[in-house]
């Protein structure tokens, strides 16, 4: 789930990865001339709805709630500023170019799949997606490029999780929403304890959360990551951490130390402003929160009303 600006996404600055715009060809799927669609899916209405700036893209909205965003010409453009804050880790987490193995719990339109396969040419990639009219609706309307070694499985992703064998993945991508809302099975310590262990050595954990007001959920999931990583760093808008609107946030966790500085940077480049949180600052922000387990955890929060508007 993310939240788009017409700041957020000029042309320029709503890439992450310093590469050349590809031309404008792409390979097929739904035009603008087409008009938006509304289709029933197992998660409630899905809406592709044509993006005003850029002629082959595309945002994906569930029950109103904004999922994702695809440019069909240009693979590496990540139009919401959650999935570019994604972008940068994923730039980060290997030299650039170099193949990664990725898990994605929770696939929406597939635009960061995308994004790895476009910068990171050979990945080999695994996304879980309960929801398979949704990835049927997206394989269809947004089709992936041949070539790409992306398999969608149509299952939970906590049970996909269990599944993959330990010390196997670079990258596990959580970015799970049922609605506008993070379920409450996917929070816990022992989730984040399948994805330690789906980790290979070197590996990160990346989270996509949302939030607002005091920042309760956020709080604990600082303290449920902090519980099985020893680091660990939240990227969020001021506004959103201040709790003066509901938006997304962040979270990377990994056993050896995160390149903070690099992080920062591209961070502080992007047109959406954002900011780096970690060591006792983070601590500071968590205090007192108690990690999630799966005996006492709850869902995400519903956005208030108009929070994407």
């Amino acid at each position: 789930m993310g939240r788009s600006s017409r700041a957020d996404r000029s042309a320029d600055r709503g890439r992450t990865a310093a590469e050349p715009q590809p031309a404008a060809t792409g390979p097929g799927g739904r035009t603008h001339a087409q008009g938006p669609l509304t289709r029933p899916v197992g998660s409630g209405l899905a809406e592709l709805r044509p993006d005003r700036d850029r002629p082959a893209a595309w945002s994906l909205l569930v029950d109103g709630a904004p999922q994702s965003m695809v440019d069909l010409a240009d693979p590496t453009y990540l139009g919401f500023e959650y999935q570019r804050r994604l972008g940068h880790l994923i730039d980060l987490v290997a030299p650039p170019g170099r193949p990664l193995t990725v898990l994605h719990l929770g696939g929406g339109a597939l635009t960061l799949a995308r994004y790895v396969a476009a910068t990171r040419p050979r990945s080999r990639q695994q996304v879980a997606e309960i929801d398979t009219a949704l990835t049927e609706l997206v394989r269809t309307e947004l089709p992936l490029e041949r070539g790409w070694q992306i398999k969608v499985r149509g299952s939970d992703a906590r049970s996909v999780l269990e599944r993959t064998p330990e010390g196997t993945v670079d990258l596990v991508i959580a970015d799970v929403f049922s609605g506008a809302r993070v379920p409450a099975h996917c929070t816990t310590v022992e989730f984040t304890t399948l994805a330690a262990k789906a980790l290979a050595p070197g590996g990160w954990y990346a989270v996509n959360i949302a939030d607002g007001s005091a920042l309760p959920f956020a709080r604990s999931q600082i303290a449920t990551l902090g519980a099985v990583f020893p680091e660990l760093c939240l990227v969020a808008d001021p506004a959103v951490l201040r709790g003066k609107r509901f938006g997304n946030l962040i979270l990377a966790a990994a056993h050896a130390p995160l390149p903070l500085a690099e992080l920062g940077r591209k961070v502080a480049s992007d047109a959406a402003l954002g900011r780096v949180e970690h060591g006792r600052a983070l601590a500071d922000f968590a205090a007192g929160a108690a990690p999630a387990t799966d005996a006492t955890a709850a869902p995400s929060p519903a956005p208030p009303p108009g929070a994407f508007s």
